[in-house]
């Protein structure tokens, strides 16, 4: 089984990485940026059995920092 776990920045956190893209768009002259937030996307294979806490559990000790991130899981 696969699961995608995607990893953003909580409202709030500053976000150099996001600012970054927002002002390389606009210097290649897309206009109507208003606001980038970046993040990341983490996919794992798992067995089939594994469940949804477990899953869940390794987003919480490891895949996230949970004082500045957030994290949603999908099973692909």
């Amino acid at each position: 089984m696969k699961a995608l776990v995607h990893v953003t920045l909580k409202p709030g956190v500053l976000d150099p990485q996001g600012r970054a893209i927002q002002h390389a768009l606009e210097g290649l002259g897309f206009q109507g940026v208003e606001d980038v937030r970046a993040g990341r996307l983490i996919e794992l294979q798992l067995a089939d059995d594994t469940s949804d806490e477990t899953i869940q559990a390794m987003c919480r000790q490891l895949l996230a920092n949970s004082v500045i991130e957030t994290f949603r899981v999908e099973r692909a």
